[in-house]
Protein backbone atom coordinates (compact mmCIF):
# COMPACT_ATOMS: atom_id res chain seq x y z
CA UNK A 1 0.00 0.00 0.00
CA UNK A 2 2.87 2.36 -0.81
CA UNK A 3 0.60 4.74 -2.71
CA UNK A 4 -2.02 5.12 0.01
CA UNK A 5 -3.44 8.61 0.54
CA UNK A 6 -3.81 9.27 4.27
CA UNK A 7 -6.09 11.68 6.13
CA UNK A 8 -5.67 13.00 9.66
CA UNK A 9 -8.41 14.93 11.45
CA UNK A 10 -7.59 16.97 14.55
CA UNK A 11 -10.09 18.78 16.74
CA UNK A 12 -8.37 21.71 18.41
CA UNK A 13 -9.76 24.15 20.94
CA UNK A 14 -10.60 26.73 18.27
CA UNK A 15 -10.88 24.79 15.03
CA UNK A 16 -11.01 21.38 13.40
CA UNK A 17 -8.25 20.68 10.86
CA UNK A 18 -8.09 18.04 8.14
CA UNK A 19 -4.71 17.15 6.62
CA UNK A 20 -4.16 14.87 3.61
CA UNK A 21 -0.70 13.44 2.89
CA UNK A 22 1.04 10.93 0.65
CA UNK A 23 2.89 7.89 1.93
CA UNK A 24 6.16 9.85 1.92
CA UNK A 25 4.74 12.69 4.00
CA UNK A 26 4.04 15.20 1.24
CA UNK A 27 1.16 17.53 2.05
CA UNK A 28 -1.56 17.28 -0.58
CA UNK A 29 -4.22 19.45 0.99
CA UNK A 30 -5.72 20.74 4.21
CA UNK A 31 -8.68 22.71 5.46
CA UNK A 32 -10.03 23.98 8.76
CA UNK A 33 -13.40 24.85 10.24
CA UNK A 34 -13.80 27.02 13.33
CA UNK A 35 -15.46 25.74 16.48
CA UNK A 36 -16.88 28.00 19.16
CA UNK A 37 -16.25 27.85 22.89
CA UNK A 38 -19.02 28.99 25.21
CA UNK A 39 -18.25 30.41 28.66
CA UNK A 40 -21.65 30.57 30.40
CA UNK A 41 -20.03 31.31 33.77
CA UNK A 42 -16.59 32.55 34.87
CA UNK A 43 -14.10 29.69 34.71
CA UNK A 44 -16.34 27.54 32.51
CA UNK A 45 -15.53 26.41 28.96
CA UNK A 46 -17.85 24.22 26.88
CA UNK A 47 -18.34 23.19 23.26
CA UNK A 48 -21.11 21.43 21.39
CA UNK A 49 -20.12 17.97 20.08
CA UNK A 50 -22.61 18.22 17.23
CA UNK A 51 -20.86 21.44 16.19
CA UNK A 52 -17.59 19.49 16.04
CA UNK A 53 -19.16 17.06 13.61
CA UNK A 54 -20.55 19.87 11.48
CA UNK A 55 -17.03 21.32 11.36
CA UNK A 56 -15.72 17.94 10.21
CA UNK A 57 -18.37 17.70 7.51
CA UNK A 58 -17.31 21.11 6.23
CA UNK A 59 -13.54 20.64 6.44
CA UNK A 60 -13.27 17.17 4.86
CA UNK A 61 -14.76 18.17 1.47
CA UNK A 62 -12.74 21.39 1.52
CA UNK A 63 -9.50 19.48 2.13
CA UNK A 64 -10.31 16.99 -0.63
CA UNK A 65 -10.94 19.91 -2.99
CA UNK A 66 -7.61 21.59 -2.17
CA UNK A 67 -5.86 18.25 -2.75
CA UNK A 68 -7.67 17.65 -6.03
CA UNK A 69 -8.95 14.31 -4.75
CA UNK A 70 -12.22 12.46 -4.67
CA UNK A 71 -13.74 10.72 -1.67
CA UNK A 72 -12.62 7.31 -2.88
CA UNK A 73 -8.96 8.35 -3.10
CA UNK A 74 -8.46 8.35 0.68
CA UNK A 75 -7.00 5.05 1.86
CA UNK A 76 -7.40 5.55 5.60
CA UNK A 77 -8.39 8.19 8.14
CA UNK A 78 -7.54 8.69 11.80
CA UNK A 79 -8.20 11.26 14.51
CA UNK A 80 -6.76 13.32 17.31
CA UNK A 81 -8.24 15.87 19.70
CA UNK A 82 -7.70 17.45 23.07
CA UNK A 83 -7.96 15.06 25.99
CA UNK A 84 -10.26 14.94 29.02
CA UNK A 85 -13.37 16.26 27.23
CA UNK A 86 -16.35 14.00 28.08
CA UNK A 87 -19.26 13.59 25.68
CA UNK A 88 -22.31 12.07 27.39
CA UNK A 89 -24.70 10.12 25.15
CA UNK A 90 -28.18 8.86 25.99
CA UNK A 91 -29.82 5.57 25.01
CA UNK A 92 -30.43 6.94 21.49
CA UNK A 93 -26.79 8.10 21.15
CA UNK A 94 -27.84 11.74 21.38
CA UNK A 95 -25.63 14.29 23.12
CA UNK A 96 -27.03 15.07 26.56
CA UNK A 97 -25.17 18.29 27.32
CA UNK A 98 -22.25 20.39 26.02
CA UNK A 99 -18.79 18.88 26.47
CA UNK A 100 -16.67 20.31 29.29
CA UNK A 101 -13.23 21.34 27.98
CA UNK A 102 -9.84 20.74 29.57
CA UNK A 103 -9.53 24.46 30.34
CA UNK A 104 -12.76 24.50 32.39
CA UNK A 105 -12.14 25.16 36.09
CA UNK A 106 -15.60 24.49 37.57
CA UNK A 107 -14.56 21.24 39.27
CA UNK A 108 -11.96 22.83 41.57
CA UNK A 109 -13.91 21.87 44.70
CA UNK A 110 -14.44 18.32 43.45
CA UNK A 111 -10.73 18.10 42.69
CA UNK A 112 -9.90 19.06 46.27
CA UNK A 113 -12.35 16.44 47.55
CA UNK A 114 -10.75 13.72 45.43
CA UNK A 115 -7.27 14.69 46.61
CA UNK A 116 -8.36 14.52 50.24
CA UNK A 117 -10.29 11.30 49.72
CA UNK A 118 -7.78 9.29 47.70
CA UNK A 119 -5.05 11.49 46.22
CA UNK A 120 -2.23 8.98 46.64
CA UNK A 121 -4.26 6.09 45.23
CA UNK A 122 -5.35 8.17 42.24
CA UNK A 123 -1.75 9.06 41.43
CA UNK A 124 -0.48 5.53 41.92
CA UNK A 125 -3.19 4.07 39.67
CA UNK A 126 -3.66 6.72 36.98
CA UNK A 127 -0.05 8.05 37.13
CA UNK A 128 -1.41 11.58 37.53
CA UNK A 129 -2.70 13.96 40.18
CA UNK A 130 -6.24 15.36 40.19
CA UNK A 131 -6.86 18.79 38.67
CA UNK A 132 -9.96 20.37 37.11
CA UNK A 133 -8.49 19.47 33.70
CA UNK A 134 -9.25 15.77 34.14
CA UNK A 135 -12.48 13.93 33.33
CA UNK A 136 -12.77 12.28 36.76
CA UNK A 137 -13.43 15.54 38.69
CA UNK A 138 -15.52 16.86 35.79
CA UNK A 139 -17.82 13.83 36.04
CA UNK A 140 -17.90 14.19 39.82
CA UNK A 141 -19.08 17.78 39.33
CA UNK A 142 -21.79 16.60 36.94
CA UNK A 143 -22.93 13.96 39.41
CA UNK A 144 -23.33 16.65 42.06
CA UNK A 145 -24.82 19.45 39.97
CA UNK A 146 -26.51 17.68 37.02
CA UNK A 147 -27.55 14.26 38.35
CA UNK A 148 -30.30 13.91 35.76
CA UNK A 149 -27.74 14.17 32.95
CA UNK A 150 -25.61 11.50 34.57
CA UNK A 151 -28.62 9.23 35.11
CA UNK A 152 -29.45 9.42 31.39
CA UNK A 153 -25.89 8.61 30.31
CA UNK A 154 -25.43 5.30 28.50
CA UNK A 155 -22.10 6.02 26.82
CA UNK A 156 -19.16 8.32 27.50
CA UNK A 157 -16.71 9.22 24.76
CA UNK A 158 -13.92 11.78 24.64
CA UNK A 159 -13.79 14.25 21.76
CA UNK A 160 -11.99 12.40 18.99
CA UNK A 161 -13.84 9.19 19.78
CA UNK A 162 -17.19 10.95 19.40
CA UNK A 163 -16.24 12.18 15.92
CA UNK A 164 -15.08 8.71 14.95
CA UNK A 165 -18.29 7.22 16.38
CA UNK A 166 -20.36 9.53 14.17
CA UNK A 167 -18.52 8.26 11.08
CA UNK A 168 -18.41 4.55 11.93
CA UNK A 169 -21.01 3.70 14.61
CA UNK A 170 -18.07 1.99 16.38
CA UNK A 171 -17.44 2.74 20.03
CA UNK A 172 -13.80 2.70 21.22
CA UNK A 173 -11.06 4.77 22.76
CA UNK A 174 -7.30 4.34 22.57
CA UNK A 175 -4.98 3.58 25.50
CA UNK A 176 -3.50 7.10 25.49
CA UNK A 177 -6.73 9.11 25.45
CA UNK A 178 -8.18 6.76 28.07
CA UNK A 179 -5.50 7.91 30.51
CA UNK A 180 -6.76 11.48 30.08
CA UNK A 181 -9.97 10.52 31.86
CA UNK A 182 -8.09 9.71 35.10
CA UNK A 183 -10.22 6.57 35.25
CA UNK A 184 -7.67 3.97 34.11
CA UNK A 185 -5.14 1.62 35.59
CA UNK A 186 -2.52 3.19 33.36
CA UNK A 187 0.08 0.45 33.64
CA UNK A 188 -2.46 -2.20 32.64
CA UNK A 189 -4.29 -0.04 30.05
CA UNK A 190 -7.65 -0.98 31.57
CA UNK A 191 -10.48 0.91 33.23
CA UNK A 192 -10.00 1.04 36.99
CA UNK A 193 -12.94 -0.10 39.15
CA UNK A 194 -11.35 1.68 42.13
CA UNK A 195 -11.14 5.05 40.37
CA UNK A 196 -14.63 4.77 38.90
CA UNK A 197 -15.98 3.91 42.34
CA UNK A 198 -14.69 7.22 43.72
CA UNK A 199 -17.41 9.00 41.74
CA UNK A 200 -19.86 6.08 41.61
CA UNK A 201 -19.49 5.89 37.83
CA UNK A 202 -21.08 3.05 35.85
CA UNK A 203 -18.23 1.29 34.04
CA UNK A 204 -20.64 -0.09 31.43
CA UNK A 205 -20.74 3.42 29.94
CA UNK A 206 -16.99 3.32 29.15
CA UNK A 207 -15.74 2.16 25.72
CA UNK A 208 -13.31 -0.67 24.89
CA UNK A 209 -9.64 0.40 24.95
CA UNK A 210 -7.54 -0.32 21.83
CA UNK A 211 -4.15 0.61 20.34
CA UNK A 212 -3.92 4.02 18.61
CA UNK A 213 -3.06 2.20 15.36
CA UNK A 214 -5.98 -0.28 15.54
CA UNK A 215 -8.50 -0.30 12.69
CA UNK A 216 -11.78 0.13 14.57
CA UNK A 217 -14.26 0.33 11.73
CA UNK A 218 -15.06 1.92 8.41
CA UNK A 219 -17.05 4.91 7.25
CA UNK A 220 -20.75 4.03 7.14
CA UNK A 221 -23.12 4.95 4.34
CA UNK A 222 -24.60 7.69 6.51
CA UNK A 223 -21.15 8.89 7.59
CA UNK A 224 -20.13 9.07 3.93
CA UNK A 225 -23.20 11.07 2.95
CA UNK A 226 -22.57 13.58 5.73
CA UNK A 227 -18.78 13.88 5.65
CA UNK A 228 -17.74 13.55 2.02
CA UNK A 229 -15.61 10.47 2.68
CA UNK A 230 -16.31 7.23 0.83
CA UNK A 231 -18.30 4.49 2.51
CA UNK A 232 -16.00 1.66 3.51
CA UNK A 233 -12.93 3.85 4.10
CA UNK A 234 -10.86 2.24 6.90
CA UNK A 235 -10.90 4.24 10.13
CA UNK A 236 -8.01 3.94 12.60
CA UNK A 237 -8.47 4.74 16.30
CA UNK A 238 -6.02 7.64 16.63
CA UNK A 239 -5.03 9.28 19.88
CA UNK A 240 -5.00 12.49 21.91
CA UNK A 241 -3.51 15.63 20.40
CA UNK A 242 -0.25 15.90 22.34
CA UNK A 243 0.62 12.27 21.63
CA UNK A 244 -0.14 12.80 17.94
CA UNK A 245 1.94 16.00 17.93
CA UNK A 246 4.94 14.40 19.59
CA UNK A 247 4.75 11.49 17.19
CA UNK A 248 4.19 13.71 14.16
CA UNK A 249 7.22 15.79 15.15
CA UNK A 250 9.33 12.64 15.08
CA UNK A 251 9.76 12.12 18.83
CA UNK A 252 10.32 8.36 18.94
CA UNK A 253 13.45 8.01 21.09
CA UNK A 254 13.98 8.49 24.82
CA UNK A 255 14.96 12.07 25.63
CA UNK A 256 13.27 13.62 22.60
CA UNK A 257 11.61 16.89 23.67
CA UNK A 258 8.62 18.52 21.97
CA UNK A 259 7.42 22.04 22.76
CA UNK A 260 3.99 23.10 21.56
CA UNK A 261 2.91 26.70 21.02
CA UNK A 262 -0.82 26.20 20.53
CA UNK A 263 -3.97 27.20 22.42
CA UNK A 264 -2.16 25.84 25.45
CA UNK A 265 1.61 25.48 25.60
CA UNK A 266 3.21 22.16 26.49
CA UNK A 267 6.64 20.65 27.02
CA UNK A 268 7.01 16.89 26.77
CA UNK A 269 9.95 14.51 27.08
CA UNK A 270 9.81 10.96 25.76
CA UNK A 271 10.78 8.11 28.10
CA UNK A 272 11.50 4.47 27.25
CA UNK A 273 9.61 3.33 30.35
CA UNK A 274 6.02 4.31 31.18
CA UNK A 275 6.08 5.39 34.81
CA UNK A 276 4.61 7.98 37.15
CA UNK A 277 6.52 11.14 38.06
CA UNK A 278 5.79 13.80 40.65
CA UNK A 279 4.48 17.24 39.64
CA UNK A 280 4.19 16.43 35.93
CA UNK A 281 1.65 14.58 33.79
CA UNK A 282 2.44 11.13 32.43
CA UNK A 283 0.93 9.48 29.37
CA UNK A 284 1.66 6.43 27.25
CA UNK A 285 3.23 7.15 23.86
CA UNK A 286 1.98 5.96 20.48
CA UNK A 287 4.90 3.50 20.57
CA UNK A 288 3.90 0.65 22.87
CA UNK A 289 5.97 0.52 26.06
CA UNK A 290 7.10 4.14 25.81
CA UNK A 291 5.75 7.07 27.75
CA UNK A 292 6.07 10.80 27.78
CA UNK A 293 6.10 13.21 30.67
CA UNK A 294 4.40 16.49 29.93
CA UNK A 295 3.78 19.81 31.59
CA UNK A 296 1.65 22.63 30.30
CA UNK A 297 0.75 26.28 30.56
CA UNK A 298 -2.95 26.97 30.03
CA UNK A 299 -2.63 30.11 27.90
CA UNK A 300 -0.18 30.21 25.02
CA UNK A 301 -1.52 30.96 21.54
CA UNK A 302 -4.83 31.70 23.27
CA UNK A 303 -3.06 34.58 25.06
CA UNK A 304 -1.64 35.72 21.71
CA UNK A 305 -5.11 35.65 20.18
CA UNK A 306 -6.57 37.47 23.19
CA UNK A 307 -4.07 40.32 22.82
CA UNK A 308 -4.77 40.51 19.10
CA UNK A 309 -8.54 40.55 19.52
CA UNK A 310 -8.52 43.20 22.24
CA UNK A 311 -5.88 45.61 20.91
CA UNK A 312 -4.94 44.88 17.30
CA UNK A 313 -8.16 44.07 15.45
CA UNK A 314 -9.95 46.60 13.29
CA UNK A 315 -13.61 46.25 14.23
CA UNK A 316 -14.53 47.32 10.72
CA UNK A 317 -12.49 44.46 9.22
CA UNK A 318 -12.75 41.42 11.51
CA UNK A 319 -11.67 39.19 8.64
CA UNK A 320 -8.18 40.71 8.84
CA UNK A 321 -7.10 38.51 11.74
CA UNK A 322 -3.98 37.13 10.06
CA UNK A 323 -2.89 40.61 9.04
CA UNK A 324 -3.13 41.62 12.70
CA UNK A 325 -0.96 38.66 13.70
CA UNK A 326 1.58 39.67 11.05
CA UNK A 327 1.68 43.21 12.40
CA UNK A 328 2.19 41.92 15.94
CA UNK A 329 5.10 39.80 14.72
CA UNK A 330 6.69 42.81 13.01
CA UNK A 331 6.32 44.97 16.10
CA UNK A 332 7.72 42.37 18.51
CA UNK A 333 10.78 41.75 16.34
CA UNK A 334 11.83 45.39 16.75
CA UNK A 335 11.73 45.40 20.57
CA UNK A 336 14.89 44.36 22.44
CA UNK A 337 15.10 41.24 24.57
CA UNK A 338 13.53 41.91 27.95
CA UNK A 339 10.85 44.25 26.54
CA UNK A 340 12.54 47.21 28.25
CA UNK A 341 11.59 45.86 31.67
CA UNK A 342 8.01 44.68 31.06
CA UNK A 343 7.05 41.18 32.22
CA UNK A 344 3.92 39.13 31.53
CA UNK A 345 2.48 36.22 33.53
CA UNK A 346 0.15 34.37 31.10
CA UNK A 347 -2.42 33.07 33.58
CA UNK A 348 -5.52 34.14 31.68
CA UNK A 349 -7.22 30.83 32.54
CA UNK A 350 -5.53 30.00 35.83
CA UNK A 351 -2.47 27.82 35.52
CA UNK A 352 -1.40 24.23 35.39
CA UNK A 353 2.26 23.29 35.81
CA UNK A 354 4.00 23.96 38.07
CA UNK A 355 1.37 25.74 40.23
CA UNK A 356 -1.86 23.84 39.56
CA UNK A 357 -3.78 26.90 40.67
CA UNK A 358 -7.07 27.83 39.01
CA UNK A 359 -7.12 31.16 40.88
CA UNK A 360 -3.95 32.63 39.38
CA UNK A 361 -4.51 35.55 37.03
CA UNK A 362 -2.53 37.16 34.22
CA UNK A 363 -0.70 40.47 34.54
CA UNK A 364 1.73 42.82 32.84
CA UNK A 365 4.19 44.33 35.32
CA UNK A 366 6.95 46.90 35.00
CA UNK A 367 4.85 49.02 32.64
CA UNK A 368 6.05 52.60 32.11
CA UNK A 369 4.94 55.53 30.00
CA UNK A 370 7.62 54.75 27.41
CA UNK A 371 6.20 51.32 26.66
CA UNK A 372 4.27 50.93 23.40
CA UNK A 373 1.85 48.25 22.32
CA UNK A 374 4.81 46.61 20.56
CA UNK A 375 6.32 46.03 24.01
CA UNK A 376 3.13 44.30 25.11
CA UNK A 377 3.44 41.84 22.22
CA UNK A 378 7.11 41.16 22.94
CA UNK A 379 6.40 40.78 26.65
CA UNK A 380 3.62 38.31 25.87
CA UNK A 381 5.96 36.19 23.72
CA UNK A 382 8.55 36.27 26.49
CA UNK A 383 6.05 35.62 29.28
CA UNK A 384 4.77 32.48 27.57
CA UNK A 385 8.37 31.37 27.05
CA UNK A 386 9.06 31.94 30.77
CA UNK A 387 6.00 29.88 31.63
CA UNK A 388 7.31 27.09 29.39
CA UNK A 389 10.67 27.34 31.17
CA UNK A 390 8.78 26.94 34.45
CA UNK A 391 7.39 23.73 32.94
CA UNK A 392 10.85 22.57 31.85
CA UNK A 393 12.19 23.03 35.35
CA UNK A 394 9.44 20.74 36.67
CA UNK A 395 10.60 18.09 34.21
CA UNK A 396 14.24 18.67 35.08
CA UNK A 397 13.45 18.08 38.76
CA UNK A 398 12.29 14.59 37.71
CA UNK A 399 15.52 13.94 35.82
CA UNK A 400 13.92 14.68 32.45
CA UNK A 401 15.76 17.19 30.28
CA UNK A 402 17.07 17.61 26.75
CA UNK A 403 19.62 19.73 24.91
CA UNK A 404 17.27 20.38 22.00
CA UNK A 405 13.58 20.41 21.21
CA UNK A 406 11.17 20.26 18.32
CA UNK A 407 8.71 23.13 18.18
CA UNK A 408 5.15 22.60 16.93
CA UNK A 409 1.83 24.42 16.97
CA UNK A 410 0.57 27.61 15.38
CA UNK A 411 2.97 29.76 17.40
CA UNK A 412 5.90 27.97 15.77
CA UNK A 413 5.16 29.94 12.59
CA UNK A 414 6.56 33.04 14.31
CA UNK A 415 10.32 33.35 13.78
CA UNK A 416 10.52 35.87 16.62
CA UNK A 417 8.69 33.62 19.06
CA UNK A 418 10.80 30.60 18.04
CA UNK A 419 14.02 32.49 18.76
CA UNK A 420 12.67 33.77 22.08
CA UNK A 421 11.84 30.21 23.15
CA UNK A 422 15.38 29.14 22.22
CA UNK A 423 16.96 32.10 24.04
CA UNK A 424 14.85 31.70 27.18
CA UNK A 425 15.25 27.92 27.41
CA UNK A 426 18.83 27.65 26.21
CA UNK A 427 17.75 24.84 23.86
CA UNK A 428 18.49 24.37 20.20
CA UNK A 429 15.13 24.42 18.41
CA UNK A 430 14.10 22.53 15.28
CA UNK A 431 10.80 22.95 13.45
CA UNK A 432 9.26 20.05 11.50
CA UNK A 433 7.80 20.71 8.07
CA UNK A 434 4.47 19.25 9.17
CA UNK A 435 4.34 18.92 12.93
CA UNK A 436 0.74 19.32 13.98
CA UNK A 437 -1.61 16.73 15.43
CA UNK A 438 -3.53 16.18 12.18
CA UNK A 439 -0.26 15.18 10.50
CA UNK A 440 0.51 12.79 13.36
CA UNK A 441 -2.99 11.35 13.03
CA UNK A 442 -2.41 10.78 9.30
CA UNK A 443 0.79 8.86 10.10
CA UNK A 444 -1.16 6.76 12.62
CA UNK A 445 -3.72 6.00 9.91
CA UNK A 446 -0.91 4.79 7.66
CA UNK A 447 0.57 2.54 10.33
CA UNK A 448 -2.88 1.12 10.99
CA UNK A 449 -3.55 0.05 7.40
CA UNK A 450 0.00 -1.14 6.69
CA UNK A 451 1.27 1.72 4.55
CA UNK A 452 4.25 1.81 6.90
CA UNK A 453 6.06 -1.15 8.43
CA UNK A 454 5.67 0.33 11.90
CA UNK A 455 5.59 3.64 13.78
CA UNK A 456 9.32 4.33 13.32
CA UNK A 457 9.15 3.62 9.60
CA UNK A 458 6.45 6.26 9.24
CA UNK A 459 8.61 8.86 10.99
CA UNK A 460 11.70 7.95 8.97
CA UNK A 461 9.85 8.35 5.70
CA UNK A 462 7.68 11.35 6.45
CA UNK A 463 9.14 13.70 9.10
CA UNK A 464 11.46 16.45 7.85
CA UNK A 465 13.00 19.34 9.82
CA UNK A 466 13.02 22.67 7.98
CA UNK A 467 14.07 25.39 10.46
CA UNK A 468 16.73 25.56 13.18
CA UNK A 469 17.47 28.07 15.96
CA UNK A 470 20.40 28.23 18.37
CA UNK A 471 20.18 30.23 21.62
CA UNK A 472 21.98 33.57 21.73
CA UNK A 473 24.32 33.47 24.73
CA UNK A 474 23.90 37.12 25.76
CA UNK A 475 20.12 37.05 25.54
CA UNK A 476 19.99 33.70 27.34
CA UNK A 477 21.93 35.25 30.24
CA UNK A 478 19.59 38.26 30.36
CA UNK A 479 16.53 36.03 30.30
CA UNK A 480 17.99 34.01 33.18
CA UNK A 481 18.02 37.14 35.34
CA UNK A 482 14.54 38.16 34.21
CA UNK A 483 13.20 34.67 34.89
CA UNK A 484 14.26 34.99 38.53
CA UNK A 485 12.21 38.20 38.74
CA UNK A 486 9.34 36.49 36.91
CA UNK A 487 9.33 33.76 39.58
CA UNK A 488 9.59 36.19 42.49
CA UNK A 489 6.77 38.36 41.18
CA UNK A 490 4.58 35.32 40.53
CA UNK A 491 4.95 34.29 44.17
CA UNK A 492 4.32 37.82 45.40
CA UNK A 493 1.16 38.24 43.32
CA UNK A 494 -0.39 34.81 43.97
CA UNK A 495 -2.17 35.91 47.14
CA UNK A 496 -3.50 39.03 45.44
CA UNK A 497 -4.77 36.89 42.54
CA UNK A 498 -6.57 34.63 45.01
CA UNK A 499 -8.20 37.57 46.80
CA UNK A 500 -9.45 39.11 43.55
CA UNK A 501 -10.76 35.78 42.27
CA UNK A 502 -12.54 34.99 45.53
CA UNK A 503 -14.07 38.47 45.71
CA UNK A 504 -15.47 38.23 42.18
CA UNK A 505 -16.74 34.69 42.76
CA UNK A 506 -18.67 35.85 45.82
CA UNK A 507 -20.57 38.59 43.97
Amino acid sequence: MLDTILMGIDLGAGSLKVTIITADGQLLGSASSDVRTDTPHPGWAEQGPDAWYRALCGAVPAALKTAGLGAGDVGAVSFSAGAHTPVLLDADNRVIRPAILWSDQRSSAETAELIEQAGDMIHATSFNKPAPTWTLPQLKWLGKHEPDAVARTKRVLVAKDYLRFRLTDCWHTDRVDAVGTMMTDTKASTWSPELCALIDWDMDTLPPIVEPTAIVGEVTVQGAAESGLAAGTPVVAGTMDTAAECYGAGAVDAGHCTIKLATAGTVSVLTDVLEAHQEVIDYPHVLAGYGYAITGTNSCASAHRWLRDQFFMDEAAPQAGQAAFNEMERLAANIPAGSDGMLFHPYLQGERSPYWDARLRADFIGVTIRHSRAHFVRALYEGVAFSLLDCMQSLKAQGLESASARLVGGGAKSATWRQIVSNVSGLAIDVPENGDASFGAALIAGVGVGTFADERDAVKRCVRLIKHHEPDAANHALYGELFAIYKDSQAALAGINHAITDLMAAR
